[in-house]
């Protein structure tokens, strides 16, 4: 039996104004595409780690209801570094706060989930220094 394979379709016009809009289904998102700089949006680099991130949160919203985790909320940061020669995303480090009472062992499954089932996260890890945490949330 042959897997469904899922698409995804994104248009992006630059501005006259500067930066750039990419759209998508009934979305809109102003881009940091200026050389100027734009310090409200998002540049290229600042949209890959926000993919990552939700990437991370979308992946443990579809998995906790699967395997009963309780989970009142979770929060994701993350860091990345760029190297210059030749242009990529040398490495990023990320740390998942979960808000749960959920035992240490859940937590270590849940992001043993995170890691092996997220697609941006499976996209950037093989050319990317991939590292990070996933810890309860403490008051």
């Amino acid at each position: 039996m042959e897997k469904t394979k899922m698409s995804f379709h994104v248009e992006t016009v630059q501005l006259a104004d500067g930066g750039s809009r990419a759209r998508c289904k009934q979305a809109e998102l102003h881009l940091d595409t200026d050389l100027a700089g734009d310090p409200h949006a998002f540049n290229p680099a600042e949209l890959l780690l926000a993919a990552l991130s939700a990437c991370i949160i979308k992946g443990i919203e579809r998995v906790t209801p699967i395997i009963g985790f309780e989970l009142r909320g979770v929060e994701v940061r993350l860091d990345g570094v760029r190297q210059d020669m030749p242009p990529k995303m040398e490495s990023i480090s990320y740390e998942i706060i979960v808000d749960s009472d959920e035992p240490d062992s859940r937590l270590e499954r849940l992001h043993d989930n995170v890691r092996k089932f997220g697609t941006v996260y499976n996209t950037i890890a093989p050319g990317t220094e991939l590292r990070g945490v996933l810890r309860r949330k403490t008051s």
